[in-house]
């Protein structure tokens, strides 16, 4: 489809980035012949000097500069190819020498993996380069000549006995159908320029891109895969300590609260029974406390229950959980937690503990006055907001009651971020992957 503008007829848009494309490929292989052929000079006679007089150490600075001027070509190449494999390529890291003698620093290159493939690719290049250069100039020469043949066939002289190849092929040695046949043989030549020149342009691409980027993308594998394993064994380490955490409150809680009610409990039962025979009415009062006690304990044991695995996450989802923590804050909560569909449990048990523990430290230390909770959901995961307007002061430095916070985070695969300044509140964060 065309657009016209003041009456001028605009390029469609794939027939731009066709044209470009070929333009591209064509300077690329193009400037790349001579290229080769000024490398290879240069490197190999470089290279071989280097190597004749490395015995009398002449050699050992020619190596080096020998290096150091493959390293120019090859940016210079890692420039050219980017446009033809349409998309960026990285630069490496050339290894370099800080520590030692001027020595030391200037053989440094001499060490470097990458700096030698550089001179490999700048002696061989020649190879694809011809090739591809050899089909380009043919393609072009072909279309461009073949559809141009009408405009310059007057200027070639014609002598009836020189037939030529139309005579072979059956046609009459006339102009017209001269014309015609290399007419055609133009045609089939720029109906097949794009593919050829574009398969030139990636054959000499794709060979330079091995040398001068195959070591760096190797590296950043690597690289990757080790940071990976890094990061799998502190969610590892981190959904250890956070269990670790959680047993110790829990028998701390437990120790605290329904271990001594249970205590006492069996205490007055065994005064009651003593009572039955010799008091009757004081037997009764003590029952009575024990039933309250026991009452008492059952609800601890459900807040307990509620801090391993509330049931209402499990049933409703996180907005029910969390509407009903607020609810049961002793600060004023304002909560924004919109619908959203159910969430991997663990996800959802992690945004559920950040939020019940940010809310009881907000209840036990900031002096808050309000807080604010928010949980958003976007393309990449979901983020849970806590702040207050305390006293600030948190961290999640070891020690403080947010380390074992952080390290459930952490075991989710999140990051727990907190901005407590000394009586500006406290802002906690805690960014889940989905």
């Amino acid at each position: 489809m065309t657009t016209t503008y003041a009456g001028a007829t605009a390029t469609p848009a794939p027939a731009r980035r066709f044209l470009r494309q070929l333009g591209v490929d064509t300077q690329y292989v193009l400037l790349g012949f001579p290229l080769g052929l000024l490398t290879l000079v240069l490197c190999m006679t470089l290279f071989f000097v280097g190597i004749g007089t490395v015995v009398i150490w002449v050699g050992l600075p020619i190596l080096v500069a020998t290096l150091l001027m493959s390293r120019g070509f090859a940016v210079v190449e890692r420039a050219r190819m980017a446009p033809v494999l349409g998309r960026p390529v990285t630069h490496p890291v050339y290894r370099t020498s800080r520590d030692g003698g001027l020595m030391r620093r200037t053989i440094a290159p001499l060490a470097d993996a990458q700096a030698w493939l550089d001179m490999v690719h700048g002696m061989f290049r020649f190879i694809p380069s011809t090739i591809g250069f050899s089909f380009v100039i043919t393609w072009w020469a072909c279309a461009l000549g073949g559809l141009t043949y009408p405009l310059w066939d007057w200027t070639l002289p014609h002598p009836p006995a020189n037939n030529e190849l139309p005579e072979l092929l059956g046609f009459d040695d006339t102009a017209f159908t001269r014309i015609l046949f290399y007419l055609v043989i133009g045609a089939v030549f720029a109906a097949t320029l794009y593919p050829v020149v574009r398969a030139a342009a990636l054959l000499e691409a794709a060979f330079a891109h091995s040398l001068l980027n195959g070591v760096d993308r190797l590296r950043r594998q690597v690289a990757e895969a080790n940071e990976a394993r890094d990061v799998a064994q502190q969610q590892r380490a981190a959904a250890v300590s956070a269990e670790a955490v959680a047993l110790r409150k829990l028998e701390r809680d437990i120790h605290d609260g329904p271990q001594q009610r249970l205590v006492r409990l069996a205490m007055d039962l065994g005064r009651a029974e003593q009572q039955f025979a010799t008091d009757p009415e004081a037997a009764r009062a003590t029952v009575a406390e024990a039933l309250s006690q026991t009452r008492e304990t059952l609800d601890e044991l459900r807040a307990l229950s509620r801090g391993i695995a509330p049931p209402i996450l499990v049933d409703r989802g996180l907005q029910a959980a969390l509407t009903a923590l607020a609810g049961r804050c002793t600060i004023p909560v304002d909560l924004d937690a919109p619908p959203i569909e159910r969430l991997d449990p663990a996800i959802e048990s992690t945004a559920y503990f950040v939020v019940a523990e940010a809310l009881t430290n907000v209840a036990k230390h900031s002096h808050a006055s309000e807080v604010q909770v928010t949980v958003q959901r976007n393309a990449t995961g979901l983020l849970v907001t806590v702040a207050d307007d305390g006293v600030g002061g948190a961290s999640l430095a070891k020690g403080h009651g947010l380390a074992g916070l952080d390290d459930r985070v952490r075991a989710a695969g999140g990051v727990l971020d907190v901005v407590s300044a000394a009586g500006e509140g406290t802002r906690l964060t805690a960014a889940l992957p989905l």
